[in-house]
C-alpha cells in the first residue's frame, strides 16, 4: 500500500550534536515548554503517553511513552535521536514519525530542545508503551497520496537551528512562540483544513491579515489571553480543535508577545 511504502521511506537529516543540560533553570525551562508547547497534551504530563483522537471508523490515535518508565521507546535515545525526532520528525531508523508536530518545533533553539529532553529525562518512571497509531482506510490512502502529510515531508531539513531572542513582549519573540502554531494553523498562518488532523475536523483560523483573520476578533492582547486561559473565543463561544489544556499553561509574556506578533503580520 503507498502509505506503507511512504511511512517506510528513509530521511537523511544532517547530524546535529545537542547539548542536554542539567541545570535547574534548564529544567523550569524544560518544564515550562513541555506543558506549555503540546508536549503534554499528547504525551500527558507524566510522559507515559495518552489517547488524544478517537473517532469513527475505527480512528485512535495514542502518543507513546516517553518518560523513564517500562514500555518507554526513548529509553536509548541519544541526544541526536532527540533532536532528530523533535525537530525533524524523524526516527532513529531514519523513517518518518506519523503525528508528530515536529514542525512546531523545527525552530526551536538548541538550548529550548535541550531543556525540553533534559525535563523529560527527568520525569518520575510511568508504564506505558507503543504509539497507536490506528487509522480508517480513507485517512490512510489520503496520507499515502499526500492531503495528508507527515511532518518530516513538511520541513526543510537544510535549515539551521535558530538563534536564541530575549524573551520579552518583542516582535521578535512573538515570532518564535507563533512556530508552535504552524502545525494547525500552517507555514503562512492562515487557516483552513489542518493537514495533519483527521479529515472531520474542524478547519484552523486564519491567523494572518485577509478574509475571514481572527485576528480581527482580538484587538488587544488581553482579549487573547483571556481565550488562551478560558478556551473560549472573544464572543464566548467553545473552540474546537485547540489544545486548551497546554495553551492555558502559556506564560503572559509569550502570549503577548505573539499577539504583537500577529499584529504585525502584512
Amino acid at each position: 500500500m503507498l502509505a506503507d511504502r511512504k511511512q517506510s521511506r528513509h530521511i537523511e537529516v544532517p547530524a546535529h550534536a545537542l547539548v542536554i543540560p542539567d541545570d535547574a533553570a534548564a529544567l523550569a525551562r524544560g518544564e515550562y515548554l513541555y506543558r506549555s508547547r503540546g508536549c503534554a497534551e499528547c504525551h500527558g504530563a507524566n510522559g507515559a503517553g495518552r489517547v488524544f483522537a478517537e473517532g469513527g471508523g475505527g480512528l485512535k490515535l495514542a502518543a507513546p511513552n516517553i518518560s523513564p518508565g517500562a514500555g518507554s521507546v526513548v529509553a536509548r535515545y541519544r541526544a541526536e535521536d532527540w533532536e532528530r525526532a523533535l525537530r525533524h520528525g524523524v526516527k532513529p531508523d531514519g523513517r518518518p514519525l506519523l503525528v508528530m508536530p515536529s514542525e512546531d518545533h523545527n525552530r526551536l533553539t538548541d538550548a529550548d530542545l535541550g531543556a525540553i529532553v533534559a525535563h523529560v529525562r527527568r520525569l518520575p518512571p510511568a508504564a506505558g508503551g507503543a504509539a497507536v497509531l490506528d487509522m480508517p482506510l480513507p485517512m490512510r490512502v489520503l496520507y499515502g497520496f499526500g492531503p495528508i502529510p507527515d511532518a518530516a515531508s513538511l520541513i526543510d531539513h537544510r535549515l539551521a537551528p535558530a538563534q536564541p531572542v530575549p524573551e520579552a513582549i518583542s516582535i521578535e519573540h512573538g515570532s518564535c512562540v507563533a512556530n508552535m502554531c504552524i502545525g494547525c494553523h500552517g507555514q503562512q498562518l492562515a487557516g483552513g483544513r489542518i493537514a495533519s488532523g483527521p479529515p472531520d475536523w474542524p478547519p484552523a483560523a486564519r491567523l494572518r491579515p485577509g478574509e475571514g483573520n481572527a485576528m480581527d476578533c482580538y484587538p488587544d492582547a488581553d482579549l487573547m489571553l483571556r481565550m488562551f486561559r478560558s478556551g473560549r473565543s472573544a464572543g464566548g463561544a467553545a473552540l474546537q480543535a485547540m489544545p486548551f489544556e497546554t495553551l492555558r499553561e502559556i506564560s503572559e509574556t509569550d502570549v503577548r508577545a505573539l499577539h504583537l506578533y500577529l499584529k504585525s503580520l502584512r
